[in-house]
């Protein structure tokens, strides 16, 4: 199983819709880079992602699980981009700021400190241990 983080700004997409959208989960669109379409390519079925609300807020609030592999976005006028499904699994206890991961040396190559504006992101294995243990969860 792979690890991702997906960025959104709560006024678009928040964790709570994301929640709302229940055991169906959702459509992860409108993505329009081509190095995040790649990652949503790389995506499988079953692989978890940390949900990061962006704009103002700048933390990871939630783990979401991929419900359904990379296929066109109908929202893609040119046909170039794509988009998986996502359902929510879990909040985290305490949400993960961007400055708690900047501060933990162990997180210094994590793309979120490397490539902040990547809404589709790569997570190690390791970066994912040590976000859920400072987010406090264990479902992840």
């Amino acid at each position: 199983m792979a690890h991702w983080l997906l960025k959104t700004e709560p006024s678009t997409w928040s964790w709570d819709d994301q929640v709302k959208a229940g055991a169906k989960g959702a459509a992860w669109d409108g993505v329009r880079n081509y190095v995040a379409r790649k990652n949503l390519k790389a995506m499988k079925k079953g692989d978890r992602a940390f949900f990061y609300h962006s704009g103002d807020d700048k933390q990871v609030v939630g783990v979401v699980e991929v419900t359904r592999e990379y296929r066109p976005d109908p929202s893609d006028d040119t046909g170039v981009f794509g988009l998986v499904d996502v359902k929510a699994r879990n909040a985290l206890t305490k949400p993960v700021t961007l400055a708690a991961c900047r501060a933990e040396p162990r997180l210094k190559k994590m793309a979120l400190n490397q490539y902040s504006r990547l809404s589709v992101q790569p997570v190690t294995d390791a970066e994912w241990k040590i976000v859920c243990a400072l987010g406090d969860t264990k479902s992840a």
